[in-house]
């Protein structure tokens, strides 16, 4: 067993391999604190077909043991992976599938298991470490190892790899990886931070953690030593079918800069690629290979117009926005909706407000908690003009909508402010790059339209970068095709004031911060120009909800009163719920969330709890019904559920020889407390009530005498 342990920024990591699943090509353990997490690496046998993508499954699972827990629900065991371990995943895999070499024909596995977690150290930044490690180890051909740190922002310094207690209130929680000297993938959340404070952060974490980690991680490479691994790597640039492809495809592909839209592309495009097979007698077997030239030469041609000549494939310059249209309340029975359209990228978003109810309970390894936001994000296969299945979320559709999310987190209301669940879906109905941008927009949109009082707008924007030797073009709104062909995505959303979300990957090595910080500013520019056009649409929050959405107010009361406003048997309740017809739940925190379809029905609601958790004072006259009549005296409910004893002595001034001769149940009569004993029980004279307004019945009282 090889193990090495560091103290790096304040936090104690360590990184072993050898003692764990040793029939894997290459396992690592890597421990933060008590989380400790696996990650093994396997290769399979090359496919009989020859493919041209990165045969790369990442698959990140957390056991419940590893927190002390047993599995909720029937089975009492875990199922199928959660958003949250979707997520993670995506994280991994995005950190490590740009080592791979083109042409790789092995299957390749990469699972990360939690062994065992603290509940305080999150374990997302050591599966990047744990796989990327363990792949440095398989003898795979990498030239670098890859790390990861997650940086928050508190109290005016940066917190580097913080904990969840520490990440409470950070203005800051992004996942950075990369090697010792580039990065490679940012993902993460903001509190409308300021660019160059964001940037600093970056640098810092890779001056001060990714290169110790880095130094770690090749350190243990050095003590395994590993012996290089037999792997299938066909050159695709070695294959003579694919020469003859590329000659007859330079010739033709000049044409595609004459089509504006993204159909008449795909079509020319089509056309294009039959021809030459045609012509080439280009079998099945070989198809993958002209698949293979098709995309370089586009690719090569794309790239080069804009380099040469500052033409992007659809005609723009490098920093042009294409055309952007924002509709709002288009759908007639919805809470909120919007459609925002740029260029060929469309997405109709909607806003639906719920109860406290409808929060969703996250049960994960760190505890249970309730989440009152939520954003879904659809990708329709429609929306590309294609047919595919479609069995639920993909891992990018959960991607985008966190995304997309997180984006929008920083600028809602509190609760307090705010007493409603919302869900915002962002069906994607037309697609030709930064969909989940276009959803960060059209969700502020409708979140306006449905009157939730956001602090800011929030506008998102894809940037791209084509590098060739050593000129540097950044992109700005850049479309499917440029994503592909290009060296850089970086999607980053905000206000006026900041940054609110960030995802980037990078697929080239070099990137200079002087780069990225021009990245930056140019996303800026092109989210403040979005965001005027999106204030044309509506430029303030609807002043009321929707009338179709349900009316809330939520109140505080001690956790003591609870029992009072539910009464025996839930009779109390139920009683007001009758009587209003308002919908109450009840936290054991003492919230209190009263809703209806009408806010009369809240605010009659409200009023009635009001009036039973107030404490009944000693001395004071209330106006009470007689709910209930004993030989003894009479009952009075002097605010719902509250009742006291009005004795037959102290219910008129004179001898009573029958309570009936003076008071019947139903009646409204005025009543003293004068006494609460040691149980509670309240004792009522109607007697002393009428003394002390001086008068002798209640026809002669006017609610101003109290």
């Amino acid at each position: 067993m090889i193990e090495i342990s560091r103290n790096i920024a304040g936090k104690d990591l360590k990184i072993s391999t050898g003692l764990l699943a040793r029939q894997a090509t290459s396992s690592v353990n890597v421990r933060f604190g008590d989380t400790e997490i696996l990650a093994t690496i396997c290769f399979g046998e090359p496919r009989e077909e020859v493919i041209d993508f990165v045969p790369l499954i990442v698959d990140y699972r957390e056991r419940t043991y590893a927190a002390g827990k047993i599995p909720g629900g029937f089975f009492k065991r875990e199922g199928k992976p959660t958003e949250a371990e979707i997520l993670i995943s995506r994280l991994v895999d995005r950190s490590i599938r740009p080592l791979f070499p083109r042409g790789l024909q092995n299957e390749v596995q990469v699972m990360i298991t939690v062994l065992s977690s603290d509940q305080e150290n999150p374990a997302d930044v050591p599966s990047i470490i744990g796989a990327s490690t363990a792949l440095l180890i398989s003898g795979f051909p990498i030239k670098k190892p890859v790390s990861a740190c997650k940086i928050g922002y508190k109290d005016g310094r940066f917190i580097f790899n913080p904990t969840i207690s520490e990440i409470e209130n950070s203005l800051l929680e992004v996942v950075i990886s990369g090697t010792a000297d580039d990065i490679i993938m940012i993902e993460g959340k903001a509190g409308e931070f300021d660019e160059n404070k964001f940037l600093e952060g970056i640098r810092d974490a890779q001056r001060l953690v990714l290169r110790e980690i880095s130094n770690m991680q090749n350190e243990i490479y050095k003590r395994v030593s590993p012996e290089e691994l037999n792997l299938s790597i066909i050159d695709f640039e070695s294959i003579p079918v694919l020469r003859k492809a590329e000659e007859m495809l330079k010739k033709e592909i000049v044409k595609i800069c004459e089509f504006s839209s993204k159909k008449e592309r795909k079509k020319f495009l089509s056309s294009l690629y039959e021809n030459v097979k045609r012509v080439l007698n280009i079998d099945e077997k070989n198809e993958i290979y002209l698949n293979f030239a098709f995309n370089e030469v586009l690719r090569s041609y794309v790239r080069k117009k804009i380099i040469e000549e500052d033409l992007r494939i659809d005609g723009r310059g490098p920093d042009d926005i294409r055309v952007i249209d924002c509709r709002v309340g288009i759908l007639p029975r919805t809470h909120g909706s919007a459609l925002f359209t740029r260029g060929e990228t469309q997405a109709l978003v909607t806003t639906t407000l719920g109860t406290a109810q409808d929060m969703q309970i996250m049960d994960e390894l760190e505890g249970v908690y309730k989440k009152r936001f939520m954003l879904h994000y659809n990708f329709p296969p429609f929306a590309t003009g294609e047919v595919k299945p479609s069995r639920g979320p993909s891992r990018r559709e959960i991607g985008h909508g966190a995304l997309a999310e997180r984006s929008i987190e920083a600028v809602l209301p509190t609760e307090d402010e705010f007493p409603y669940t919302i869900r915002v879906v962002s069906d994607i109905l037309e697609s030709n790059g930064s969909s989940s941008m276009a959803s960060v927009c059209g969700a502020t949109l409708s979140l306006m339209d449905a009157g939730v009082p956001l602090k800011n707008m929030v506008s998102g924007v894809a940037m791209g970068l084509i590098k060739e030797d050593e000129r540097e073009i950044i992109l700005t709104d850049i479309l499917g095709d440029e994503d592909r062909i290009g060296d850089m995505d970086l999607k980053i959303a905000g206000t006026y004031n900041g940054i609110t979300g960030i995802q980037m990957d990078l697929k080239v090595e070099g990137l200079s911060f002087d780069t990225l910080k021009s990245a930056f500013n140019k996303a800026k520019e092109a989210r403040l120009k979005i965001l005027e056009k999106m204030k044309e649409a509506i430029s303030t929050p609807r002043v009321s909800v929707s009338k179709y959405a349900p009316k809330i107010v939520r109140i505080k009361v001690s956790p003591s009163k609870i029992g009072e406003i539910i009464g025996s048997g839930g009779k109390t309740i139920k009683k007001i719920i009758e009587e209003t017809g308002a919908k109450i739940e009840i936290e054991e925190g003492g919230l209190v969330y009263i809703s209806a379809d009408d806010i009369r029905k809240v605010k009659d609601a409200k009023q009635m709890i009001e009036f039973l958790i107030q404490d009944v004072e000693l001395g004071k006259i209330y106006k009470g019904k007689v709910v209930r009549i004993a030989s003894f005296g009479a009952f009075v409910e002097i605010f719902p559920g509250r009742e006291g004893l009005c004795h037959i002595s102290q219910i008129d001034f004179g001898r009573v020889n029958s309570i009936y001769d003076v008071v019947k149940e139903g009646d409204e009569i005025l009543v003293k407390v004068i006494n609460i004993d040691s149980l509670g029980r309240i004792n009522l004279s109607r007697k002393e009530a009428l003394r002390e307004l001086g008068i002798r019945n209640e026809r002669e009282y006017s609610d101003k005498d109290i």
